[in-house]
């Protein structure tokens, strides 16, 4: 193993070793705040609500390129089924074993050890601003964490131009694919009214179950788009039905829904919520829904950025990448609609919200040479 490997091995280790379970950030930021002041980086918290973050910034003026990520992790249970303590980072045959090893504690630590590589080589620091968003709460609600954040920056007329989130986006080997934007989500808890009563009087009764079942099945055939080039078609999936009073003889008054839409930037949430509203109404269907928007669609178009990023992949792998929106939502949510070019590179992420969750020691050098990389082309100031 390189020294730079190790290096990001130690600190990924210290940070798995921190139980940092959502939104706790259980001193990972102070941790890694130490690293980056060492460099000469400004640190500003912005904590609130129970959330932590950091905004961290070297140098002043022209472009601003960032790192962004969360500390967070999804809680380890089933503990039984683990190999080892979730939070006991471990090596076993060529991986690294712990809760947040792919999601997203290597990319934390690859993303500072490249910068502290970068420092060294340029001396003189950065062309532009280089900076640092980190959150605590990427995998709760959000709300306090870098949704907040960069509403703070927007008032004080800061913006970021461009960024990579270190999620994990890799398929099978570093790199293979990056996320150039994510599909919106959008949420419905849909409560079905009906008129609660004895089966043997039907004609007393509204059964819910009876009424929405024709709507159900036509809203679940509903092909909402085709897609675009960069976005798959979108796609709606019901999560959770309920209804029933638990007595065969009792028609319920009630039923409740719960889906959720993954959708391109081919329609808006207004025009699902509209379709949907109609077809409940066309058939009768007494409904409340109540709707949550998790955020829209984001795209970072093809261009010099995406490039370049691709370039610096080819150039350390010796392969190329694949452009991808697909996946879940992410952070980039909040970042990319102030004008960011964004992009998600990380490890492999087979193993992510699982237990026995790891990333393979091979990785760890090819990553952070992808992020110094980048830093040298987007940040190196020129001979």
């Amino acid at each position: 193993m390189t020294d730079l490997a190790g290096r990001v091995l130690e600190l990924t280790k210290e940070l798995i070793s921190r139980a940092s379970v959502t939104p706790d950030d259980a001193g990972c930021l102070n941790l890694i705040g130490h690293r980056l002041r060492s460099l000469g980086f400004n640190l500003e918290r912005i904590d609130a609500g129970g959330t932590s973050n950091l905004w961290a910034t070297l140098g002043t003026g022209g472009p601003v390129f960032a790192f962004a990520g969360h500390t967070d992790v999804v809680p380890t249970e089933p503990l039984e089924e683990w190999e080892s303590p979730p939070f006991e980072p471990t090596i076993r045959n060529g991986f690294l074993y712990g809760r947040g090893a792919a999601d997203m504690k290597t990319s934390l630590a690859a993303m500072v050890v490249a910068t502290e590589e970068f420092v060294r080589e340029s001396r003189t620091g950065p062309a532009g601003t280089l900076a640092y968003l980190l959150t605590s709460d990427e995998e709760g609600p959000g709300t306090y964490g870098t949704k907040m954040v960069m509403e703070v920056l927007t008032s004080r007329g800061t913006f970021i131009d461009r960024c990579i989130v270190g999620e994990p986006s890799s398929s099978t080997r570093t790199g293979d694919v990056i996320r150039t934007g994510r599909r919106g989500s959008l949420n419905l808890a849909l409560t079905v009214h009906g008129i609660q009563g004895h089966v043997a009087y039907p004609e007393q009764v509204d059964n819910p179950i009876h009424r929405i079942a024709p709507a159900l099945a036509e809203w679940c055939a509903i092909r909402w788009d085709e897609g675009s080039e960069d976005f798959p078609p979108t796609s709606m999936q019901v999560t959770h039905v309920s209804a029933g009073a638990g007595a065969v003889s009792v028609v319920p008054g009630e039923l409740r829904l719960l889906a959720n839409f993954r959708f391109s930037n081919c329609l808006s949430e207004t025009d699902i919520q509209r379709r949907t509203n109609e077809l409940f109404e066309k058939h009768g269907v007494r409904f409340t829904a109540q709707w949550n928007l998790s955020g829209r669609p984001f795209l970072t178009r093809r261009g010099e950025y995406t490039h370049l990023i691709n370039d610096c992949i080819t150039n350390v792998c010796g392969h190329g990448t694949e452009f991808s929106t697909s996946g879940g939502t992410s952070d980039g949510r909040f970042i990319a609609p102030t004008g960011t070019e964004l992009v998600e590179l990380g490890p492999v992420n087979a193993t992510i919200h699982k237990v026995n969750e790891r990333v393979a020691l091979t990785e760890l050098e090819p990553l952070t040479q992808v992020y110094l990389e980048v830093l040298r082309h987007v940040c190196g100031k020129p001979p």
